[in-house]
């Protein structure tokens, strides 16, 4: 066997073929916000903090905040 043989041989690996981290943000949005809204957030930003982290976080706290609010209501 020539050299270039050896190296082809034995490329049968034993982990998964899709190695990785599974996707944490899987959905897209694109919204359109009032004019000076972005220079707002950047000026409340904490530490190493993004904008998009920023909008990630207040709609997870509105979306739990609207279910409570749905939950306590009569039927």
């Amino acid at each position: 066997m020539r050299n270039g043989a050896l190296l082809t041989q034995n490329l049968i690996s034993v982990t998964p073929s899709r190695v990785g981290r599974k996707k944490r943000w899987a959905e897209d949005m694109v919204a359109r916000f009032a004019e000076g809204t972005f220079a707002r957030i950047q000026a409340v930003l904490e530490g190493k903090e993004d904008r998009t982290d920023f909008v990630r976080e207040a709609v997870e706290r509105e979306l739990k905040r609207r279910e409570r609010q749905k939950e306590s209501r009569p039927s």
